[in-house]
């Protein structure tokens, strides 16, 4: 778009010149050339209606004493010829062979030099040539330097353009940079970065109307997050009591009939694992909000994932082995990020307990961290079944689960919380099927350092 602009700018200017120089070229070359047309044509006029019925020897002595009066005899130019075709007066060697009445530009033999003249001839009554001109050197000298002088500002005009150009798109590549990375920050969840107003120009107006409405949207996204939060601590605070109100209950059942007490303490079992999973889905929605929020961006430090994947491994460790499932870490030292442990360390706890919940009982899980290129990969692979091609770009919405996977335990909100984080550290996260099973990749910036915290 910037390069179209200044594209276009340049050509503008550019036809502006060319314009300029052709109005300023005719309007003195060929202004000029229109007055010694003038000028040549009167003298011809007037010798032709004076000398018409005259005697030779009255307009020979006129044309003699014009070339002799030393006024413009530098350029004056007159041949007179008889009926005959003799030249009986003029300094041209020879007859220029040209037709009609009008000016025409010719190349002739003015004494003894090859000149270019501008020439009008006339025809006397008695068969008699008339031709009157006017030498052109000092009109070709003045062609030439108007050619030059233009040659020269055309020049310097589209150096000028150039370097307009130049700086013109490096402005404006600049103003809109500033909007851009302000951009990429709110979509990376600062949603307090505001737009350097510069000037009250068209780029200053705009920065001033975005910042505007970035206000509107932080204010509104507060609000919606306040709400959010409100509601959760409001559910989980009555949820807690009714289950320890349960709780207490179960434990206070031994005076009561013994049927009647199974049934009770079977209803309150059931009552505090479906609020226990209330309370689980609360925790993670304000733990996705609190992700959102990006709180935990000003407390980013040096981080070794390696040292988080081998300590995740050894978390679930004995998970596995009651599935008869394995898990291998893999990575090359170092790998380093910029971020935040505990989130880190939550999204790979997240993934590895997808990995045990849908992979095969006896398969293998591998946790990989290496540096590729100025990003860090960190993936995790199980021997499940994958996803459905159809759900892929689906599973990070919140709730969303696969249908096959409804009968599991679950709420839909883990790949909802890892995506939140893996946003967070400005990474990506990938999904796709293998032929062995499910891999999910983290793509992070890497971090140069030799002391992760």
């Amino acid at each position: 778009m910037v390069a179209r602009l200044v594209l276009g700018y340049g050509l503008l200017v550019g036809i502006s010149i060319a314009l300029i120089s052709l109005v300023f070229y005719f309007g003195t070359i060929v202004v000029l050339q229109n007055q010694i047309d003038a000028r040549i044509a009167k003298i011809a006029n007037r010798e032709w209606q004076t000398y018409d019925a005259r005697p030779n020897a009255d307009l020979v002595a006129e044309i003699g004493q014009q070339l002799t009066d030393n006024f413009n005899s530098d350029t004056e130019i007159y041949l007179l010829l008889s009926a005959s075709g003799q030249i009986l007066a003029g300094n041209l060697q020879r007859w220029p062979v040209f037709a009609g009445n009008r000016p025409v530009t010719a190349r002739v033999i003015r004494d003894g030099q090859n000149v270019t003249a501008r020439l009008v001839k006339r025809t006397l009554g008695d068969g008699r040539q008339l031709i009157v001109g006017w030498e052109l050197s000092e009109v070709d000298q003045i062609r030439q330097l108007v050619g030059n002088a233009l040659l020269l500002g055309g020049f310097l005009a589209a150096l000028v353009v150039i370097v307009g150009a130049a700086v013109f798109r490096r402005q404006v590549e600049n103003r809109i940079a500033e909007i851009r990375h302000a951009a990429q920050d709110i979509g990376a969840g600062d949603l307090s970065r505001r737009i350097r107003v510069a000037g009250q120009d068209e780029f200053g107006l705009l920065s001033l109307d975005i910042n505007r409405m970035l206000d509107q949207i932080e204010h509104l996204m507060d609000g919606v997050r306040h709400v959010s939060n409100a509601i959760a601590h409001d559910l989980r605070t009555p949820l807690g009591r009714v289950r320890n109100r349960l709780d207490a209950a179960l434990r206070t059942q031994g005076d009561q009939a013994r049927g009647e007490s199974l049934v009770v303490q079977t209803a309150a079992v059931a009552a505090i694992a479906d609020i226990d999973h209330l309370i689980l889905v609360f925790d993670r929605l304000l733990q996705i909000a609190e992700v959102e929020s990006g709180v935990h961006t000003q407390t980013f430090q040096r981080v070794d994932l390696d040292r988080i994947l081998h300590d995740m491994a050894e978390l679930y460790d004995a998970s596995a082995e009651a599935l008869a499932m394995r898990i291998e870490v893999e990575s090359v030292l170092p790998v380093l990020v910029r971020g935040d442990r505990n989130l880190l360390a939550n999204a790979v706890a997240s993934l590895l307990d997808n990995a045990l919940k849908y992979a095969s009982d006896g398969g293998l899980i591998r946790l990989r961290a290496f540096n590729q290129g100025e990003q860090v990969w960190l993936e995790i692979e199980d021997h499940g079944p994958g996803i459905p091609e159809e759900d892929l770009p689906k599973v990070t919405t919140r709730f969303y689960r696969v249908d096959r996977s409804r009968h599991l335990p679950g709420n839909g909100l883990g790949l909802s919380i890892v995506s939140a984080i893996v946003k967070m550290h400005g990474g990506t996260l990938i999904l796709h099927n293998t032929p062995s099973g499910l891999l999910v990749r983290l793509v992070l910036p890497a971090t140069s350092g030799a002391q992760p915290s």
